[in-house]
């Protein structure tokens, strides 16, 4: 078995592996690990890094040529995909369920191609889950990148001059991430509330010192795995107006919310935004799917009336070599699930293994996968 590490293309940072897990992967039975030249530098992990862990650096094409298992943190570029054998076997964070023709793109290249972002919200695939990792470097990072822009201290601080009132801050969705911008938040200083249409995110924000903003009357359907889901548009009017009044009075909002192959929900019109603090600001980790904030621009930073917005769905990007360690531990522990005995195999009776997997021989294994390019 022969593992092969890919540069991320554009302006990612992170490497899917990193030089200190290479031994665990020999120990796997990898009896090589090949790296392509430059993979981790933006994360801070040079080449001779890798080397000096026994991994040979080469450019791309030597590292397609020679790999058995391939690990990326985004899908491959199709011109890279048709460089591909068929049966070698992708691991990454694909994002298959928004991203059909890529998912046809491997299905034409004959690969066996698995996307962790699949994987089931259950016990046992809590140590590969990628979704909770770069949620958790995200929710961190949103809240300093909010404090870095705002005018004001978070913290209340009582000096000879006055004393200053602390930051209010808004959380918008209490999953993964929202739940460490929570956390971080408060350990700032800062008086924070969070709404989810969850009940179950309840306990959790309240355990964290946070005020709960309910909105009665949600939906929380128990098959939808701990995600949210699609409410009424009765309880989305409620959430509107609650959503705005909590919203004119905070000085930092964190957008957290999203559904899974969906649009992400709008939960701050742009009146909303305009009657907000002057100074404010908006980090939109929705941005991607549309931003939670109406006037959200992925990728940009831009002012909005008064208001700065953030839209930024790539803030582990920003923090790559903690990203990039926790990334990695998540694939090797994929990975122990498929090197059996110092050979791969593919055991799709396995809940993990089945779910993630979105091409194989030519097929959609993943049922989640199937359902949703059915619907597309």
């Amino acid at each position: 078995m022969t593992l092969g590490i890919l540069k991320e293309s554009g302006d990612e940072n992170r490497v899917a592996v990193t030089p200190d897990a290479i031994p665990g992967l020999m120990k796997l039975g990898f009896q090589n690990v090949w790296v392509e030249r430059g993979a981790g530098e933006k994360a801070s992990f040079d080449d001779a890094a890798f080397e000096k862990q026994g991994a040979q650096v080469a450019d791309q094409d030597a590292v397609l040529k020679q790999a058995s298992v391939i690990v990326s943190i985004h899908a491959p570029a199709k011109s890279v995909l048709g460089k591909l054998k068929a049966g070698q076997i992708l691991i990454g964070q694909f994002n298959p369920l928004s991203q059909h023709a890529m998912v046809d793109d491997m299905l034409k290249a004959g690969v066996s191609a698995f996307s962790l972002d699949l994987a089931p919200r259950s016990t046992r695939a809590q140590a590969l889950d990628v979704l909770s990792s770069m949620a958790t470097v995200a929710g961190y990072k949103a809240v300093l990148t909010a404090a870095n822009l705002l005018p004001t201290f978070f913290p209340m601080s009582m000096t000879a001059a006055g004393t200053i009132k602390p930051a209010k801050v808004l959380i918008l969705g209490a999953g993964v991430a929202g739940l460490q911008a929570i956390a971080t938040a408060r350990r700032l200083g800062a008086v924070v509330e969070a709404f989810d249409v969850r009940a179950a995110a309840r306990e959790e924000v309240l355990s964290l010192g946070a005020k709960f903003v309910e909105v009665e009357g949600a939906r929380d359907d128990k098959a939808a795995g701990g995600y949210a889901v699609e409410q009424t548009e009765e309880f989305k009017q409620r959430q509107a107006q609650l959503i705005h009044d909590h919203a004119a009075a905070s000085d930092v909002i964190i957008c957290t919310a999203q559904i899974p192959g969906r649009k992400a929900p709008v939960l701050l019109r742009k009146e909303t935004v305009a009657a907000m603090k002057p100074g404010a600001v908006i980090v939109d980790m929705a941005a991607s799917t549309g931003g939670n904030c109406e006037a959200t621009e992925n990728g940009q930073t831009i002012r909005y009336q008064q208001v700065t917005i953030v839209g930024d769905s790539n803030l582990a990007a920003s923090m790559p070599k903690d990203a990039s360690v926790m990334f990695g531990k998540n694939v090797i522990n994929f990975i122990k699930l498929i090197a059996i005995k110092n050979e791969l195999n593919l055991n799709f009776s396995d809940d993990i293994v089945a779910a993630t997997c979105i091409a194989h021989n030519g097929e959609v294994v993943s049922e989640r996968l199937k359902q949703a390019m059915q619907t597309a």
